[in-house]
């Protein structure tokens, strides 16, 4: 998830010096904006704006440069008010899932399933729906 203000210019400039972008840059743009797409922000080091980063999918959201605070805590707030071991399981489950075939996501998916269901924060969450209450997760 990522969040944009309306004035942000995304890209790649480390060709400038001489270097290619690390800690995953090249492999992680491609994946997210395409090969063509993101060999031509390599390359070039040219810019995105912030509206066309969203329509390449490289942002989910953009707001006005006054909202963006307000708009990353209130995502932020939504995401610590969930289970905390089922937002660690769903960003292992996506995350690895997604560069692995079908076949072997679902299995990594099932699999994080299953141990979620044997938790203290799985019983809590199902009590406090049925009991129409904000669930009180331990993280365990």
């Amino acid at each position: 998830m990522r969040i944009a203000s309306e004035n942000a210019q995304l890209g790649l400039t480390e060709l400038d010096l001489a270097v290619i972008p690390g800690a995953g840059g090249t492999q992680r743009l491609s994946r997210v904006i395409g090969k063509g797409k993101a060999l031509d922000m390599i390359l070039t080091g040219e810019f995105l704006l912030a509206d066309e980063a969203k329509q390449l999918g490289l942002v989910s959201n953009v707001v006005p440069q006054r909202e963006l605070f307000d708009t990353a805590k209130d995502k932020a707030t939504r995401i610590v008010q969930k289970g905390p071991l089922a937002v660690q399981m769903a960003k292992l489950v996506v995350n690895k899932g997604y560069d692995a075939d079908m076949d072997t996501a679902l299995v990594i998916e099932n699999l994080a399933q299953a141990v979620l269901y044997g938790t203290n924060d799985k019983k809590e969450g199902t009590q406090a729906f049925l009991e129409k209450r904000t669930a009180a997760f331990s993280g365990k």
